[in-house]
């Protein structure tokens, strides 16, 4: 399932590590573990966390610094209105055991570029707020892995990444030249990358970096340039920049304007594979590792077979869509290593996916055909909704789905995989819930979690089948 900002702005600070000066709001209780030390203080699910030892922690960050301490002041409003002070002796590496709504508790600090291949800029208007959030927060960046430019960063947040030794942090960088990046982001202060990177350099942080290929802007040799300038800081023993993705733009038919940009095509693709590759073997040779590597996507605009395993390494970007198709065709070949020969009770079954992972999941769709009495439906999909043709699965709408799947044979279950859906909640990117999209398709839905859940719930309850 995939995630989305919160709504808020963050507002500057002033102090490190801690700034009291600001007023962020409580930290609510989601979820308390069972057998934790919140557990047996009382807590529950809607209390919210006020200040730990005085101070208010401004996100999840600070919240999980100020608990190592032995000693222990909570204030807490609980889900009834009173206020509490809880004193608590603990050993320094115990948790409290608890989660909260939320991972920022003063706001999301919003991106202040304005990207012409911005995605959030490419959706519909008339969806819920947070579909239009542009998240540039370097915390998220610090915690989940989501992508920043660095460009509205102030001196005490830097100060904070220094003190607090918030690394990797992950970056887009597009291009290294100043005045092309500037043309990139539409943000002079895009130019500051270079300095940016030494600053990284020279206190042992390290980062991730990305860069989305506009074709005819930021490819050839331009991307040449990009990725020398990035290996510069991937040697040593604390390399700045650990690995770099390449990504192709993503555009859809609600993007604003004739802004020139064109999508990928099967020889850009071409292009592009055999010039990251060359690439490399040159750093391998010189660096002991690749340091770049492709998203999947690349090989299948191109018609190409992925890599093997062994050249995504440590996956060290498999999060970003690089190698991930890789790791998934793994993970599907372990879960059909024993399949039986039969069902018990014949089933069919339909497995939805995006058009542009349909052929390299055909092997699997045979495998799991060969089993007597199942037949498994694999549909690839098209999204009208954003107007690509070739799309990756969690781009998929809830409309594409009821398009697609209107008039084919579903058979008794619908298996969906649960990146089409924002996390916590069963709605799609176009607002559709799971239960209007059943009523609409009539058919019972399953939502799928990785390649076990989606090869045993194809197959049906365990004891539904035999192995003889």
């Amino acid at each position: 399932m995939w995630n989305e900002p919160s709504l808020g702005l963050v507002p500057a600070s002033n102090e490190n590590p801690f700034d009291t000066s600001r007023d962020p709001s409580p930290a609510v209780v989601s979820s308390v573990e069972n057998g934790s030390i919140g557990k047996e203080l009382g807590f529950e699910k809607g209390d919210r966390l006020l200040s730990i030892n005085g101070v208010r922690p401004r996100d999840l960050i600070d919240y999980r610094y100020l608990i190592v301490e032995e000693e222990l002041d909570l204030e807490v409003l609980d889900i009834h209105g009173e206020l509490h002070t809880v004193h608590l002796e603990k050993e320094a590496d115990e948790g409290l055991g608890l989660t909260f709504t939320e991972a920022l508790f003063d706001g999301l600090r919003q991106c202040n570029n304005r990207c012409p291949f911005c995605f959030i800029d490419q959706q519909p208007p008339g969806h819920r707020e947070s579909l239009y959030l542009k998240d540039d927060d370097y915390r998220l960046s610090f915690l989940y892995g989501s992508y920043l430019t660095l460009t509205n960063l102030l001196e005490n947040d830097w100060l904070r990444i220094e003190n607090q030794r918030l690394s990797p942090l992950f970056v887009s960088v597009h291009a290294t030249e100043p005045s092309l990046r500037i043309k990139l982001l539409n943000n002079p202060r895009a130019a500051l990358l270079n300095d940016q990177l030494s600053w990284f350099d020279k206190r042992d942080l390290q980062i991730h970096a990305q860069v989305v290929i506009c074709p005819g802007l930021n490819d050839g040799e331009a991307l040449t340039r990009t990725l020398q300038d990035l290996a510069k800081y991937a040697s040593g023993e604390w390399p700045a920049v650990i690995s770099t993705a390449v990504v192709p733009v993503g555009l859809t038919r609600f993007r604003p304007g004739d802004d020139g940009l064109r999508p990928v095509d099967k020889i850009c693709a071409k292009t592009i594979i055999s010039q990251v590759e060359t690439l490399q073997h040159q750093f391998n040779s010189s660096l002991g590792t690749r340091f770049v590597w492709l998203a999947d996507e690349w090989y299948l605009i191109a018609g190409e077979s992925l890599p093997s395993r062994m050249a995504y390494e440590d996956f060290p970007q498999e999060a970003n869509g690089v190698g991930s198709i890789r790791y998934f065709l793994e993970d599907l070949d372990n879960a059909t290593i024993d399949l039986p020969s039969k069902v018990r009770q014949e089933r069919t079954c339909s497995w939805v996916v995006g058009r542009l992972v349909e052929q390299v999941l055909g092997p699997v769709s045979q495998r799991l055909n060969a089993i007597d009495g199942l037949t498994l439906n694999l549909y690839g999909l098209p999204s009208p909704y954003w107007g690509q043709d070739q799309v990756v699965t969690g781009l998929l709408t809830g409309q594409d789905l009821l398009n697609g799947l209107h008039g084919l044979d579903l058979g008794d279950e619908l298996l969906l995989p649960s990146i089409m859906l924002r996390q916590g909640k069963e709605v799609f990117l176009d607002d559709m819930t799971l239960d209007e999209l059943a009523e609409l398709l009539d058919v019972p839905i399953k939502i799928v979690h990785g390649a076990a859940d989606i090869v045993a719930s194809a197959i049906g309850n365990c004891e539904e089948y035999s192995l003889s």
